[in-house]
């Protein structure tokens, strides 16, 4: 015996979750990143290891986090899992594999010797030049698909939503 609601109620029951405001934000920025990670990958701009890595897939998302968190002056470890919205772990090891690839390095924090400072290489700085025009070219295209009005609103009112996540809002 079947205990499954009526399709027509099954549907309607769950018709919210794929048009809630937080999937199609998920589904937006996993198209968005997508788009830049394959522009990155046939990038003359980027370091050529890097623009390998990223055509092979093994840029991950993840790693795009630490090239929108990590201040050209260095940020510490533990700031840059905050502002990722990840913990000190996850981040270490995101680090780690960014080391590997020569993107990042960490040093001694000059203020507290306790502290690690995640700082870019120059191939790292190289990869943030790339990967901002990149960025700059994903935003032209969703501009153009969605056109330049209903992207400056989705930008102004995507601003004005995370700023009050922000201050607690």
């Amino acid at each position: 015996m079947e205990n499954a609601l009526p399709q027509a109620l099954q549907q309607a029951t769950d018709a919210w979750r794929s048009t809630h405001m937080g999937r199609l934000l998920g589904e937006a920025l996993r198209r968005f990143d997508g788009r830049v990670q394959e522009l990155m990958a046939h990038s003359a701009d980027a370091p050529l290891q890097l623009a390998n890595l990223a055509a092979r897939g093994k840029i991950s998302a993840a790693i795009l986090h630490i090239t929108r968190h990590l201040d050209p002056t260095g940020t510490r470890l533990t700031t840059l899992a905050q502002r990722a919205g990840m913990s000190k772990q996850a981040m270490t090891t995101l680090v780690s594999e960014c080391e590997a690839w020569g993107i990042v390095q960490r040093e001694a924090d000059a203020l507290d010797a306790r502290a690690k400072l995640v700082r870019f290489t120059p191939l790292g700085l190289q990869w943030l030049a790339a990967l901002e025009q990149a960025v700059r070219q994903a935003q032209r295209e969703l501009n153009q698909e969605v056109g330049e009005q209903i992207a400056q609103v989705m930008a102004l009112g995507l601003e004005a939503y995370a700023r009050g996540y922000e201050t607690g809002i």
